[in-house]
């Protein structure tokens, strides 16, 4: 091996162009940016859906509806599932930390008991709500209802 045998490893060496070194390189003075405007300038980053100008897609649909920003989500659980906790896992009181432990809930969430379904247990149940209907069927067994 000489020294006028070696060559660098393949890939290692870069065959782009060099833009911005000059006249004399063909590729000098606006380093192939055009003349003015955005893309001209350092700095410059497209915006997600920007459309040169024209009214963007997402402004020109029209919005339908109403977002109520103080609405109260509710993860819903009926009775047919509560039947199941107690047939399954033999509970007989009803509770957050339960859920949680089934993977009913998440952690944040907040749950109310539905009237789907029927129930034969008599239970005790904590919840952030009750519908009518699910009230009536747990007192109807003999349980209880709590609201948390």
């Amino acid at each position: 091996m000489d020294l006028n045998s070696l060559k660098p490893a393949e890939g290692s060496i870069k065959k782009s162009k060099r833009i911005g070194r000059g006249q004399g390189s063909g590729r000098g003075g606006t380093s192939t940016r055009g003349h003015k405007g955005a893309q001209s300038r350092s700095g410059y980053s497209r915006k997600r859906g920007f459309e040169g100008g024209q009214m963007p897609l997402q402004r020109r649909i029209p919005k339908g509806g109403f977002k109520n920003i103080n609405r109260v989500e509710y993860v819903g659980i009926n009775l047919d599932v509560l039947q199941s906790l107690v047939d399954n896992k033999g509970v007989t009181e009803i509770n957050r930390d339960i859920l949680l432990a089934n993977h009913l809930i998440s952690k944040n969430d907040l749950f109310k008991i539905l009237g789907r379904g029927e129930i034969k247990s008599k239970l005790s149940v904590s919840a952030n709500g009750f519908s009518k209907t699910a009230k009536d069927a747990i007192e109807k067994v003999g349980g209880t209802t709590q609201l948390v």
